[in-house]
C-alpha cells in the first residue's frame, strides 16, 4: 500500500503563485507515473499534469501549460506542482495520484490517491 499526502494549498489572489507537494510513503514500483488532478465544486475531476518517475517525462493539460510545472525529487519520494499566474478558474481541490504504468490522463487509470488540498484563487 502507498500513502500519498498533499500539502501547500491555500488562498491566494489572481496572478500569485503556489507550490503543492505530495509525499509518497515509500518508493514503490519499477515503472510508475505520478500526476496531479483537480476537482472544482460541481465538476468532474480533471487531469492537470503528470510525470514519469524514472525519466521525468512530463505532460500537461492545455489549460495549465506554460503556467504550471510538475517535478519530482527522487531522494525524497516527493512530487511537486509549481503553479504560477494563478487564475480564479484554477480554484479546486488538488489531488496527487500514482499510476502503475505509462502516463495516463484519466482518473480511472490511477491506482493510489491522496486526500487532496484546497487551492482558492480570488479575483
Amino acid at each position: 500500500q502507498v500513502q500519498l499526502v498533499e500539502s501547500g494549498g491555500g488562498l491566494v489572489q489572481a496572478g500569485d503563485s503556489l507550490r503543492l507537494s505530495c509525499a509518497a510513503s515509500r518508493r514503490t514500483f519499477s515503472s510508475y507515473v505520478m500526476g496531479w488532478f483537480r476537482q472544482a465544486p460541481g465538476k468532474e475531476r480533471e487531469f492537470v499534469a503528470a510525470i514519469t518517475w524514472s525519466v521525468g517525462i512530463t505532460y500537461y493539460a492545455d489549460s495549465v501549460k506554460g503556467r504550471f510545472t510538475i517535478s519530482r525529487d527522487n531522494a525524497k519520494n516527493t512530487l511537486y506542482l509549481q503553479m504560477n499566474s494563478l487564475k480564479p478558474e484554477d480554484t479546486a481541490v488538488y489531488y496527487c495520484a500514482l499510476r502503475i504504468g505509462a502516463i495516463g490522463t484519466t482518473p480511472v487509470q490511477y491506482n493510489y490517491w491522496g486526500q487532496g488540498t484546497q487551492v482558492t484563487v480570488s479575483s
